[in-house]
């Protein structure tokens, strides 16, 4: 089984990374603040005003450690990364099946029933936990299979699957206020994003762009294209396959995080600022906290619903991309999206 390698987030304002033989040297004017062996790293992510060495790109796009440039606030910029991995075969296979309508909706079609399955287990969970059931919970979750019943009986083309998928995302952040327990300044009133306009928001924000990270990551490592995808459409510079198989880690993995985060009070309401603009952004020692919890929840060992070993949750989005791959292959019958138990 692949290793689970470690992401170096650089949050420093004005740092420097180079290459000292196979290290990765973090310095700021001239003190060194970190050495990294480049064999643990599987991935570079830096924030803001962070440079990079032409000679550690390179060092860097030899060993698949791919890099990506964020804003401070963790809006996507660019990234950096080597040589295409994987059987030229197989991405054509992606290509094929991308461009055969029936085909990627029956991928398309997996992925989503996985999102919605995934989403209602994460309000059924809540409501258990909660110290008085909550009737919004309960009816949104109705909703919720509902629509899975919908997708596993109707045969449903691209569009009627972004239809419903849609639908379904509306049912769960209609109640997503009501997971919230720490009301001290958390309020979430509607999912806004370019820019978030709460701290909610720009927590959940955040969170998804190191998730697209990993999963582009992941897909890059088994040989796929993440900018072919079956549910969401080619646009240019969007990685729709990443945004695709995203959508299973959503509720599970990201969004029960940016809970857990604020419930268990490990992030501040002051710790977020509004700008003018009405942008709301975290602070350093906010967006340091949301880092250490998210590599901290990648080390969590969790049992494969599909493949019934025990793994870090960190390593799931390769064994999807995994399973994925062996799909288009046709060694699978269906793809077997992550569907929590």
């Amino acid at each position: 089984m692949r290793k689970l390698l470690n992401t170096l987030f650089v949050t420093t304002q004005g740092a420097y990374l180079a290459q000292d033989g196979e290290t990765v040297v973090v310095r700021r004017e001239h003190e060194i603040l970190l050495r990294v062996p480049i064999h643990t790293l599987g991935g570079i992510v830096c924030f803001g005003r962070v440079s990079v060495s032409p000679p550690l790109m390179g060092l860097c796009g030899e060993r698949q450690v791919l890099i990506s440039f964020l804003s401070e606030s963790g809006r996507f910029l660019g990234r950096v990364s080597g040589p295409v991995s994987g059987n030229v075969l197989l991405r054509r296979r992606q290509y094929r099946v991308a461009d055969d309508p029936r085909q990627a909706a029956a991928v398309a079609r997996a992925i989503v029933l996985a999102k919605v399955a995934n989403c209602r287990h994460v309000l059924l969970r809540a409501n258990r936990e909660a110290p008085t059931r909550c009737l919004e919970l309960e009816e949104a979750a109705e909703a919720l299979a509902q629509i899975l019943d919908r997708l596993e009986r109707t045969d449903l083309d691209l569009d009627g699957l972004r239809g419903v998928e849609g639908e379904a995302a509306r049912k769960y952040f209609d109640v997503f206020d009501r997971l919230i327990v720490n009301r001290d300044g958390f309020c979430f009133r509607g999912r806004s994003r370019r820019p978030p306009l709460d701290p909610v928001n720009a927590l959940l924000s955040f969170v998804y762009t190191l998730l697209v990270h990993d999963v582009t990551s992941a897909l890059e490592s088994n040989g796929l294209d993440p900018y072919v995808g079956f549910l969401h459409a080619d646009r240019p510079g969007r990685p729709g396959l990443a945004l695709d198989l995203m959508e299973e880690f959503r509720p599970i993995l990201a969004d029960r995080l940016v809970l857990s985060l604020i419930n268990r009070r490990q992030v501040r309401a002051g710790g977020f600022q509004t700008t003018e603009s009405g942008a709301v952004l975290m602070d350093e020692a906010t967006r340091r906290e949301v880092l250490a919890a998210w590599q901290k929840r990648k080390q969590e060992e969790v049992q494969h619903p599909f493949i019934g070993e025990s793994a870090p949750i960190g390593l799931f989005p390769h064994l999807q991309a995994l399973l994925l791959a062996r799909h288009l292959r046709g060694d699978l019958d269906a793809y077997p999206a992550l569907i929590w138990r």
